[in-house]
């Protein structure tokens, strides 16, 4: 009887812990918590300086300007939303990399701190414009005092609610909430009719489509991958043939954008130079990356493993292409509304053109690169890890895709959201996967005809049970995400309106 309980127990595996590694687990556990609250202070130290330190550039800058105050207190608001923007939305450009292990997470941060900074220097300036003067009519406004508080509050209030989001660890969209946050104070202070409504209206569309569009590409981009290479009978042939066009093709995308928007104080290309010399890169990086491969793939199992390795360095140059898109496209974020209210103070004429000083530039550009630093992982970790399983195939579908789709929006000008392109990248690599995982014949096909090399007919079986009870993609996170989009606009509206309200009852200058 003994013998046959002992044999019964062998299959088993215990869950329980001895008592000894469980209190080892749970001074593990303090020991982190006591290293997160050492690291926490020291990043509110680091950032407290930097938003001093922001403040102290406007007063220097502009020592003899009337009302400076309102510059050194809209420069260091500034400064704050700069840094919510690193800490909430930059995580989507890099989150990916870091959950497929192509990146450590200190590598990731590096990469995406230097591309944000390049991309907000170099290509940021026409967004700025759509957000610090398309969203409200100045010209309806009253006086530029008014106008004044209408953007501080909506500095401030977008500031409040993407810190709190950040802190409660959801990836929601800096656009909306400064879009939100603009369109508050405005109708606060003149009414509904403020509001471009045209102009939002195209914007919350490209907020629809953006999401559709990157996980449409991105599911796209994957199906590609996978039919040409992963299920491939020879998949190291067939990554040589296919990896040097697809880095190439990245690069020439990216060359193409910064020739539109990057060099444009420089250099004015016409279009037909720009698409000359972006298919001139394209080839040189083809000649470049040919012999690469061949040479990296050498003496390489034919396994998917292998294609992994394969993947690292395209996904680390499409990580770096989305940042630095992401850094043209959302400094608008941070110093749009700081420049309408410079320019009102300076001048107190809220209907001329808008110019972006180049100072102001910098505190939003080193500012989403700090907040990326000091308090970036803790969202990366989210949307690479807990959405859905990434390897650097899914990884480098989700990057390109989003990269091109906010390449794209960009280009026309509209502040679209990266957090919804990039997390609807991801999504749509998710979905694809339940979908090819339960209904691809291609897929099944091989797997039995390749039981080595993939999993077997037995495993698979397995797999695809624990598929139809569990998904692919989290549905919880999916329900959350979708929430704090469709809240963060209303509230910080609201939060805006409370704030303008306040100001121009309490303060005077």
């Amino acid at each position: 009887m003994t013998d046959d309980k002992s044999h019964a127990n062998e299959g088993k595996i215990s869950i329980q812990k001895p008592s000894l590694d469980k209190d080892l687990h749970k001074l593990s556990k303090l020991e982190d918590a006591t290293r997160n609250a050492s690291l926490h202070l020291g990043s509110s130290g680091i950032a407290f300086l930097f938003l001093a330190l922001a403040g102290i550039i406007a007063a220097t800058l502009l020592p003899n300007q009337p009302h400076s105050l309102i510059i050194i207190i809209a420069a260091i608001i500034g400064g704050y939303m700069a840094l919510n923007i690193g800490a909430n939305d930059v995580a989507n450009n890099v989150g990916p990399a870091v959950g497929s292990k192509a990146l450590t997470m200190f590598g990731a941060l590096i990469i995406a701190a230097v591309f944000e900074s390049a991309g907000a220097l170099l290509a940021g300036g026409d967004v700025v414009k759509t957000i610090a003067k398309g969203i409200i009519d100045p010209s309806l406004v009253k006086d530029s005092q008014t106008f004044i508080w209408a953007m501080m509050a909506a500095l401030l209030s977008s500031a409040l609610w993407v810190n709190l989001a950040t802190y409660l660890r959801a990836p929601v969209s800096t656009t909306h909430s400064v879009v939100g946050g603009v369109m508050g104070g405005g109708i606060a202070a003149v009414g509904f009719n403020a509001v471009n409504w045209s102009t939002m209206s195209a914007i919350a569309a490209s907020w629809v489509i953006s999401p559709f569009l990157g996980g449409l590409i991105a599911a796209i981009i994957l199906a590609f991958i996978k039919t040409f290479i992963i299920y491939r009978e020879d998949k190291i042939k067939a990554a040589r043939f296919w990896l040097p066009i697809l880095i190439s093709l990245m690069a020439g995308v990216f060359s193409a954008y910064l020739m539109t928007k990057g060099l444009k104080k420089i250099w004015r290309p016409s279009s037909n130079e720009i698409m000359i010399y972006s298919s001139l890169i394209f080839i040189a990086v083809y000649v470049i990356m040919l012999p690469t491969i061949k040479k990296q793939s050498e003496n390489m199992a034919n396994r998917n493993q292998s294609l992994r390795t394969l993947f690292h360095f395209p996904l680390i140059c499409s990580a770096a292409l989305l940042s630095f898109a992401h850094g043209a496209n959302d400094v608008a974020n941070a110093v749009g509304p700081l420049a309408a209210i410079l320019h009102a103070v300076q001048f107190e004429n809220i209907s001329a053109t808008v110019r972006i000083p180049s100072w102001v530039m910098l505190i939003g550009a080193v500012g989403i690169s700090l907040g990326l630093l000091l308090y970036g992982p803790h969202l990366i970790k989210m949307v690479g890890e807990q959405i859905t399983k990434m390897n650097p195939m899914r990884a480098f579908s989700v990057a390109l895709a989003a990269a091109i789709t906010v390449i794209i929006a960009s280009a026309f000008g509209l502040p679209v959201s990266s957090t919804h392109i990039a997390v609807g990248a991801v999504f749509g690599v998710g979905f694809f996967r339940e979908y090819y995982t339960a209904k691809s014949k291609r897929r099944k096909k091989f797997i039995k005809k390749n039981p080595k090399t993939t999993k077997s007919e037995t495993e698979f079986n397995i797999v695809k049970k624990e598929i139809q009870r569990r998904k692919l993609v989290r549905r919880s996170h999916f329900m959350v995400i979708v929430t704090a989009w469709v809240v963060t606009v209303p509230a910080a509206a609201v939060l805006s309106a409370t704030i303008f309200f306040i100001l121009n009852t309490f303060a005077r200058y």
